[in-house]
């Protein structure tokens, strides 16, 4: 087994799907203004932060036509304290499914220390894929586990979430219990202090609610909470005066985000993201399929990969069949988290 420590663990960030909404907006957004901003989320090799890692033929996602099911893996991490060539873990992982037929679009959160094949490398940490070998080691990895072909990724660094947060004039969110974690060994850069009630969150503070993870179930109460703050952005995001601002917001989140989207992706994904409605989303592995282990410290299981593969299809197939029932809205509610 192949393993490749950072030299501090970095806190859970979840960013990628902010980033995402932006993407969908483009619609809107090329209303208000040109598309001169595009071009800059693929970002060239060599600026890349990806840059020492080989492109593998094997490895190459594939290309989407316009018409199939779209999936894009959207990554947080953080990129302090790396030096130069060192590439980061992906601290929190979500797949974004589009259906162009049914327009619906579903969420799958995956928790970080899954324990899986990472093709060419032996077993691992799902997050260790990203520093092996780069987006599309983890784009080939996810597929193979999933069962879904992963056409496209979004990385984006914490600095990005906060700086987004903060351009939509922060976010209203109803924080659901006290959260306190402080931390002398880290200088307190990481602490936590927010209270119970409802709270206009700036990006600093919505940092601090999605990476909260110390009560009872850790990973799986905060990848929950993510999903719903991050539903809290969109609708912040989608708001009127957000879209004029939306050339300014592109801006000041863009250096902090790679991805293998053209401009002509973007844009194709654009009108099916503008189109479509979120049906649902889900945590992978859902509890029942999940046992927790230790190899090299803990980590998550899965027991029976087959099964995994049938509940994804079963959630997506369920997303499909409520959006085709009469006055269906809303979530599918088999798409709900188990």
């Amino acid at each position: 087994m192949r393993s490749t420590p950072r030299k501090k663990r970095r806190w859970p960030l979840y960013t990628g799907l902010s980033i995402l909404i932006i993407i969908v907006a483009f619609v809107g957004w090329y209303v208000y203004s040109g598309v001169h901003a595009l071009d800059r989320f693929e970002k060239p090799k060599e600026e890349s932060i990806f840059s020492n890692v080989p492109e593998k033929p094997e490895e190459k996602p594939p290309e989407w036509t316009g018409t199939e099911r779209v999936n894009v893996l959207l990554m947080g991490g953080d990129n302090r304290g790396l030096t130069k060539g060192e590439t980061p873990r992906s601290d929190s992982m979500l797949i974004a499914s589009f259906d162009p037929a049914t327009k619906n679009v579903h969420l799958f959160s995956i928790l970080r220390d899954t324990y899986v094949k990472i093709p060419g490398h032996g077993s691992d940490r799902l997050n260790a894929a990203l520093s092996i070998g780069g987006p599309n080691l983890s784009m080939k990895t996810i597929s193979e586990l999933t069962g879904l072909d992963i056409q496209y990724y979004v990385y984006a660094d914490f600095q990005g979430f906060i700086k987004l947060v903060d351009a939509i004039g922060g976010v209203d969110f109803y924080v659901e219990k006290d959260m306190h974690y402080t931390s002398a060994a880290d200088k307190h850069m990481f602490d936590i202090d927010l209270k119970k009630g409802q709270q206009h969150l700036d990006g600093d503070h919505a940092l601090q609610y999605v990476r909260f993870r110390h009560d009872r179930l850790s990973d799986y109460t905060r990848t929950e909470r993510q999903r719903a703050f991050l539903g809290a952005v969109a609708d912040k995001l989608q708001s009127g005066w957000n879209l004029i601002k939306l050339p300014t917001i592109l801006n000041k989140v863009v250096p902090y985000i790679e991805t293998n989207m053209s401009v002509d992706d973007m844009w194709k994904l654009a009108s099916l993201g503008y189109k479509s409605h979120q049906a649902g989303s889900a945590q992978l592995p859902p509890m029942n399929l999940l046992v927790e282990q230790n190899i090299g410290g803990s980590t998550i299981g899965i027991r029976n990969e087959d099964k995994l593969r049938e509940y994804i299809q079963e959630v997506l197939a369920s997303d499909s069949s409520t959006a085709a029932s009469p006055g269906a809205s809303g979530s599918a509610s088999a798409s709900a988290a188990p």
